[in-house]
């Protein structure tokens, strides 16, 4: 055992000063050096200044002028001085999860047009003020989780050319309307897990030219219809788990010859519509990331041939098959799905 680890107090605190500067070592980078901010460190490098604020009492002021990296994190601010980011144009990066943010005000991203990550995951936001974005032509991922959003607007999203990644889940959101991603040219991602959605207009996905990952698990959506992923046929990723989809429409996947990955777990089906699954894995292709169907309370009868067939054929990709069974007929009650499909008992 160390010296200054059995000794008393004072010998302590005579080793704190060399303490202190290895903790200093431990944040330094090989091109930069840390110091203090009030409550921050800040890590100065060729590139810029890295600042990171935790449990801060109020916004740091005066930030480096180099700043590109920028998170006040779980420090309970309400809301940010108008002039916050005056003093870093350079800015890059900006977290302010895990505050009370209830508002922002309109001018606060004009000072950083160079932003390519905003997070505000974890606040109390119940809206966003419009033009907020309107100098954010860089931003490339924005996340919204874990507020209190009821609704979202496309005035709020306007100048967002470059969005790649649009975070919403975890809010109140009910309803959404048609033309709301119409500006998300370049939207890959959308998450809209975990809301109150019962119902998806048929126009919401126009607008982003290759959406690759869409979230929509864990809502109240009670039907999939033909036209949602149909403006979206290079979408790879879909989650639908944890909603309460009774019907899905027989065109509902076409033309998603991409799909690598599918998640229609724990809802409420209990049959499906010939040639749903048409496009979906084999014959023609894998389903490179593979598929869930389980927890449905699926009537494994003649109406239930065509996904029996389906998943015959791809059940080299399928996930939980000790959890895909049969809810009746009583005589096929508790037997699984895809000892069905293979004995042919259909």
């Amino acid at each position: 055992m160390a010296s200054w680890q059995r000794g008393s107090p004072q010998d302590l605190n005579a080793h704190l000063p060399r303490i202190l500067l290895l903790l200093a070592l431990l944040v330094t980078s090989a091109e930069g050096i840390a110091f203090s901010l009030k409550e921050c460190v800040v890590l100065q490098s060729a590139e810029g200044s890295t600042v990171s604020c935790h449990r801060a009492t109020e916004f740091p002021s005066p930030l480096p002028a180099d700043t590109i990296h920028l998170s006040v994190e779980f420090s309970n601010l309400t809301q940010l001085p108008y002039s916050a980011l005056r003093a870093c144009p350079r800015l890059r990066e900006l977290h302010l999860s895990s505050n009370r943010l209830q508002a922002l005000s309109p001018g606060l991203l004009a000072p950083v047009p160079r932003l390519r990550v905003l997070d505000l995951t974890g606040n109390a936001l119940r809206g966003l003020p419009p033009g907020l974005f309107r100098a954010s032509a860089a931003l490339r991922t924005l996340v919204l989780r874990d507020n209190r959003l009821q609704a979202v607007s496309a005035r709020w999203l306007w100048g967002l050319r470059a969005l790649d990644h649009l975070d919403l889940a975890g809010n109140r959101l009910r309803t959404l309307r048609p033309g709301l991603l119409t500006g998300l040219r370049a939207l890959s991602t959308l998450d809209l897990g975990y809301n109150l959605l019962e119902t998806l207009p048929p126009g919401l996905l126009r607008g982003p030219r290759r959406l690759q990952r869409l979230h929509l698990e864990g809502n109240r959506l009670r039907r999939l219809g033909d036209g949602l992923l149909a403006p979206q046929p290079f979408l790879r990723v879909l989650f639908l788990s944890d909603n309460r989809l009774a019907t899905v429409a027989a065109g509902a996947f076409r033309g998603l010859r991409q799909l690598d990955m599918l998640d229609l777990s724990n809802n409420s089906l209990s049959s499906t519509p010939p040639g749903l699954w048409a496009s979906l894995g084999r014959p023609a292709r894998d389903m490179q990331d593979g598929f869930d169907v389980s927890h449905n309370p699926w009537v494994c009868d003649e109406d239930l041939r065509d996904l029996c067939r389906w998943l015959h054929a791809n059940r080299h990709k399928m996930f939980s098959q000790n959890d895909t069974l049969c809810a009746g007929p009583e005589a096929l009650s508790g037997r699984r799905l895809l000892d069905v499909a293979e004995l042919g008992s259909l």
